[in-house]
């Protein structure tokens, strides 16, 4: 994550504001998701039937890999100074091009895609998120990612 002056952020508009850390997803995370979401569709939890399954092996969920923006994108966006508070305010456009194999790692890269004044406190940035697989060309998942930053006052 890099923080700079408010009043640069439109600068970088069209830019790559980082690229996070790969991170591993591992059958264990993909239980506990399932658990979680009541979702245990085989192709996530299922290991010996997933093996005869489309992919070979397990899958992660698509919104396991979704719900992974927020700690991937907290290394690779762009942030104004002095914010007292930064919200996930959602996100547009969500794709899921890819599935995440069990055993891949991912990395969020973040471009970003726009910048506007909500209010005098107030800065909404979006940014398109692309979620890289390691060694797969075709990507996770595509996401226009929107964060609200609370700035302090002067």
């Amino acid at each position: 994550m890099s923080v700079i002056p408010a009043e640069e952020l439109s600068n970088h508009i069209g830019e790559e504001t980082g690229r996070s850390q790969w991170f591993a997803i591992d059958q264990e995370r993909i239980n506990a998701f399932s658990k979680v979401t009541l979702d245990d569709q085989w192709i996530h939890t299922d290991i010996d039937a997933a093996k005869g399954g489309p992919f070979g092996t397990t899958i992660a969920h698509g919104f396991l890999t979704l719900s992974l923006l927020s700690y991937l994108t907290s290394e690779s966006t762009m942030l104004p100074e002095g914010a007292l508070m930064i919200i996930n305010y959602g996100s547009d456009k969500v794709r899921f091009l890819s599935p995440v194999k069990v055993g891949s790692r991912v990395r969020a890269v973040s471009v970003l895609s726009a910048v506007t004044q909500k209010a005098p406190d107030q800065i909404l940035i979006e940014s398109a998120v692309t979620v890289e697989i390691e060694g797969e060309e075709k990507p996770a998942l595509v996401a226009n990612v929107l964060t609200l930053a609370i700035m302090g006052g002067t």
